[in-house]
């Protein structure tokens, strides 16, 4: 099953760069405005590691990776990346509040380096699809590089927190790595070199399936990655290249958080806000509400028996509750659509409203257009009227049990079905397939 090793990470020396200003966000969850910033930070911020196109000069995209292959080694020999003399993992505890409610929690995850299976192995499983493009890029770059920048999110399910509390236990003791970051989100590191604990959490994570929580894209370029190197060398073994850095999160622990991810429409050509309530009315039950409030108190309780979303449309803005029909099979009216995904609030969402009533294919969705996905129930609610935004899509958050029975079924979930918060930051350590 699950195959977990320490490393020899590369980090950054602390006493040459002010660790808090050289992370970053993951690469595909930077804004142009968090691009700026980081730029901004620290001329060795690992924004120019990740995406190097933000700052190369004139000469394409492959002058952009040859430049972060040439930074990287530069780097490496002044000094400012240091590699670690021995193996090692890390507790890797985060802190913080929730957005929409204010709960303090603290998500604990483990950073390793994990053996790279195959989707068919059954051991380590998709909950969402991939991109062709996102998994060129990041080809190229690692292809230029030979180092994996930025950790994939896994999941593994233990109810019995066993590697939690050997966590808690590397936790004990002064960290490492300690710093708050943006979202007011407080990182620590600490460094678990002891053989037995090391030993104590192989074993402990030897029996489990994973769940690609976040780096779908990621992951999937490293398995090609692999197979181009294990063709290079003639046989199966493509050294360090079969591993891939990653945080490992159990998912029965308190700490893990996922957030909806609003949809907003925008520059749809020929829609009219004054049709949309009744051409959803064949699929759901239309219920006008006051307000944004009062819209998100109503989808929280009724989402707990049945697919509902939150629309809000119209100029001035109408919030209203929609509630799927008795008797409406999202299966037999959506090709493709299995009775799992079905059940689903984001299934819904996109196969009767996006693709029925409004015609927005899932060719489309996967292109990116017209659709802004928007962390914040007042802030998508509020995107409507108040800018170009056509319609506003409120959702609950996909539940935990339902990422993994969808995942573990062999199945997959639309683009943007979670919002794993919070992120994991990229630049705390690196992993050097040298």
């Amino acid at each position: 099953m699950a195959e977990v090793c320490p490393f020899r990470p590369l980090q950054y020396d602390p006493d040459r760069v002010p660790i808090a200003d050289v992370v970053t966000q993951p690469y595909d969850k930077i804004s142009p405005e968090m691009e700026r910033r980081y730029l901004d930070a620290h001329p060795n911020n690992v924004i120019r590691l990740i995406r190097p196109q933000s700052d190369a000069p004139a000469g394409g995209a492959a002058s952009a990776y040859e430049r972060a292959r040439q930074r990287l080694e530069e780097w490496r020999a002044a000094g400012i990346l240091r590699q670690a003399a021995t193996p090692c993992m890390f507790a890797y505890f985060q802190e913080f509040r929730t957005p929409d409610t204010g709960e303090a929690r603290v998500r604990k995850g483990l950073v390793c380096i994990t053996r790279l299976r195959d989707y068919a192995d059954r051991v380590i499983f998709p909950h969402e699809g991939t991109l062709e493009g996102p998994k060129r890029d990041r080809l190229e770059l690692l292809r230029a590089t030979r180092t994996h920048l930025g950790q994939v999110f896994l999941l593994y399910s233990d109810p019995e927190r066993r590697v939690d509390a050997l966590l808690d236990g590397a936790a004990a003791r002064s960290p490492e790595i300690a710093f708050r970051a943006e979202n007011g989100v407080d990182h620590r590191l600490w460094r678990i070199a002891a053989p037995d604990v090391i030993d104590a959490i192989r074993d402990a994570l030897a029996s489990h399936k994973l769940v690609i929580a976040d780096g779908h894209h990621r992951y999937e370029t490293a398995l090609t990655y692999r197979d181009e190197r294990r063709r290079e060398r003639g046989g199966n073994d493509a050294g360090g290249s079969e591993w891939l850095m990653t945080t490992l999160v159990n998912m029965d622990s308190p700490g893990m958080t996922i957030l909806p991810a609003h949809r907003v429409l925008s520059d749809l050509d020929g829609f009219d806000p004054a049709a949309l309530p009744g051409a959803v009315e064949r699929y759901f039950h239309v219920t006008a509400v006051d307000d944004a409030s009062a819209l998100e108190a109503r989808l929280r309780e009724a989402g707990a028996d049945r697919p509902v979303v939150g629309m809000v449309s119209g100029n001035p803005a109408a919030c209203r509750l929609l509630a799927l029909r008795e008797g409406v099979d999202v299966a037999r009216i959506a090709d493709g659509v299995t009775a799992a995904q079905s059940r689903l609030d984001v299934v819904v969402l996109h196969r009767l409203i996006l693709q029925a009533c409004l015609g927005i294919s899932e060719e489309a969705v996967f292109r990116g257009g017209h659709l802004e996905y928007v962390r914040g129930f007042a802030e998508a609610a509020g995107r409507v009227g108040a800018s170009r935004a056509q319609a506003a899509f409120l959702l609950n958050a996909t539940r935990l049990d339902q990422v993994r029975d969808i995942a573990f079924g062999g199945e997959v979930l639309p683009q943007k079905s979670t919002d794993f918060f919070p992120k994991l930051l990229s630049g705390l350590t690196l992993y050097s397939l040298d």
